[in-house]
């Protein structure tokens, strides 16, 4: 799952009951390393813009701790930055996207959940199923 589609299980919006349906019925949840980084991206984002409150975005990042303690990280290989460069040489991609598809093809994973468009077009070319949260 990359962290467009993460995060609407955190954030509402478009999506976000789809993604916690998701998240219910998998066996199963890997991130990317970067993950974590990007959603606090995305909810300091959102304060800042006050669009949560302090608050609101202690909760939320105690929520995303907690889950990801339970979730399976896929970490950064000599084998996904081949990937990562090889997707990156054939879709139209920005390095991070690239990296949560690598990601997802390294694991084998049953599925890539995501709401970016290009992104899930380079995952399913890759070989991956996928499954659009937009």
């Amino acid at each position: 799952m990359d962290t467009s589609a993460f995060a609407k299980r955190y954030v509402t919006e478009q999506g976000s009951d789809k993604v916690v349906k998701l998240c219910q019925q998998a066996d199963s949840l890997v991130v990317c390393v970067i993950c974590l980084p990007e959603l606090i991206s995305t909810l300091t984002r959102l304060l800042r813009e006050k669009k949560i409150t302090k608050a609101d975005y202690r909760k939320l990042k105690g929520n995303v701790m907690k889950d990801l303690a339970d979730i399976d990280i896929c970490q950064i290989t000599p084998d996904v930055l081949a990937s990562v460069v090889s997707l990156l040489e054939r879709n139209p991609l920005r390095a991070m996207d690239a990296l949560h598809v690598a990601c997802a093809a390294a694991v084998e994973a049953d599925c890539f959940v995501s709401a970016d468009h290009r992104q899930l077009t380079a995952a399913r070319k890759a070989g991956l199923k996928i499954v659009d949260v937009s």
